[in-house]
């Protein structure tokens, strides 16, 4: 019934619309951020910086549902939108990271499990990030880098568009794989979750911290699995 219940709602559009939803957020908050004369002392600019840190994590969450097929019961559609989520967040080639994400479900905690790391959390970090990033990946955002600062002054570049992305890394890594992952579980999906708040939830990583419910039911999108955790 369940599964039922996330079919019709992903092929009624909702998908879509949470999917354009973040991506129409991010794209706003970027563009508005870019033209801001901010202040160091303002307090609102490390909250702006957080909340940019916010919508990256989203933009990998909406390509996340793309990689599970949830955004749209159309495969070409769920292609698109991850591919362009992916590209916005830092030029990630989504057919590689839709590949290693099915290992990482098909092959959980093993040897051949992309994003499983027996080790303490700053090796299994930095072999996280080893594993995703390319080095014409990091040449490209260089180079985009240098372009922009040609019209947008370079501390807005940095602070609301280098910097959020690079600690929303560390938000995805710490909720979403480190956490659930870490250590021996008594389960098939050798996963914990966290205990249920779903106002926590989705402030730390948009439900993912629910992460045992995510594999025991990948099919579900990331603003339905608080109902998963509640079932």
């Amino acid at each position: 019934m369940a599964n039922l219940i996330i079919k019709k709602h992903t092929a009624s559009g909702l998908g879509l619309f949470f999917a354009a939803l973040v991506i129409g957020c991010w794209l706003s908050s970027t563009i508005l951020l870019m033209q801001w004369h901010f202040s160091w002392t303002n307090p609102l600019l490390y909250l702006l910086i957080l909340l940019q840190m916010h919508l990256y994590t989203g933009l990998f969450i909406t390509a996340h549902d793309a990689m599970h097929g949830t955004v749209s019961p159309n495969s070409t559609v769920n292609k698109i939108i991850g591919q362009v989520c992916t590209l916005f967040y830092a030029a990630f080639w989504y057919p590689k990271l839709y590949t290693k994400h099915h290992l990482h479900h098909s092959h959980v905690h093993t040897e051949h499990d992309p994003d499983y790391h027996n080790g303490n959390f700053f090796s299994w970090y930095f072999r996280f990030i080893r594993n995703y990033l390319s080095i014409w990946q990091v040449v490209f955002m260089a180079i985009l880098f240098n372009v922009l600062k040609l019209w947008i002054p370079q501390p807005n570049l940095i602070l609301f568009w280098v910097l959020p992305s690079l600690i929303s890394t560390l938000q995805l890594f710490y909720f979403g794989t480190y956490l659930p992952h870490k250590g021996e579980h008594d389960n098939h999906h050798h996963s914990t979750s966290q205990g249920k708040n779903h106002f926590v939830a989705f402030f730390t990583c948009y439900f993912f911290g629910y992460h045992y419910e995510h594999h025991d039911a990948p099919g579900t999108p990331w603003w339905l699995l608080w109902k998963v955790k509640g079932a």
